[in-house]
């Protein structure tokens, strides 16, 4: 799977590929999904993380070339042996891949996604991936958005290292501005001070509960797991 750069918006490779493919760039990737599906042909072991870390990068290549239905299966089955696997980082990235394949059950998938990166210690930069994508599903005067955005911010203040905190804060904070801007036409920060009181986006024990009422209404009735079970593996 590839690696999010910090020093670097998560999205711009891909936003670059959504005006389609050269035929060079078509070509690389059909090379590389080459050699991952013979990398996978040679793999044992139907529930390892190591087959299901193949199944994920086969299924990334997938969704560039616009194969997304097979980009599905096998992120669903990586999916399910990361879970099983009690791997929630790759549980996680799974989710990712499932919700830009565009299929019947993406949005349920991101929501699960949402769920398992904001209850789990994953990596910060994935969570705010995650989160983006629920402010770009929300309708913009929606507090879902807001919600999803301060989280982000929330997230990357507990998770990041020092290393990474500078450049994923500004990236957060950019978020939360960009969401108060298209929800309620906040233009300064006096305007962004009194609408993140007015939404009770400064405390975790006000809106991680509202955000987890947002997961509820995208994922509905189509829950994977049992999420009190999994809150019961929970690291102390």
């Amino acid at each position: 799977m590839s690696e999010n750069n910090p020093d670097t918006d998560p999205y711009a490779y891909m936003a670059e590929l959504q005006d389609g493919l050269t035929e060079d760039e078509k070509a690389e990737f059909e090379q590389q999904l080459s050699e991952k599906k013979l990398q996978l042909e040679r793999h044992s072991g139907a529930d390892t993380l190591e087959r299901a870390r193949l199944q994920l990068d086969i299924a990334e290549i997938l969704v560039w070339l616009e194969r997304k239905e097979e980009a599905w299966n096998l992120a669903r089955s990586a999916f399910d042996t990361s879970l099983k696997n009690e791997s929630w980082q790759d549980a996680v990235e799974a989710c990712n891949v499932l919700y830009q394949t565009e299929q019947a059950a993406s949005i349920p998938a991101l929501g699960m996604g949402v769920w398992l990166a904001v209850t789990f210690p994953v990596a910060p930069e994935l969570t705010y991936a995650m989160l983006d994508h629920v402010v770009t599903e929300t309708p913009s005067h929606s507090d879902g958005a807001a919600l999803a955005a301060v989280t982000t911010r929330y997230v990357i203040d507990l998770r990041a290292d020092d290393a990474k905190h500078g450049d994923w804060s500004l990236l957060a904070n950019n978020l939360i501005a960009r969401v108060a801007a298209r929800h309620s036409n906040v233009q300064d920060q006096q305007a962004l001070d009194a609408w993140m009181d007015k939404l009770g986006l400064r405390d975790p024990q006000v809106f991680l509960p509202r955000l987890s009422q947002v997961v509820n209404a995208i994922v509905g009735d189509s829950w994977w797991f049992d999420r009190n079970e999994l809150r019961d593996k929970l690291p102390d």
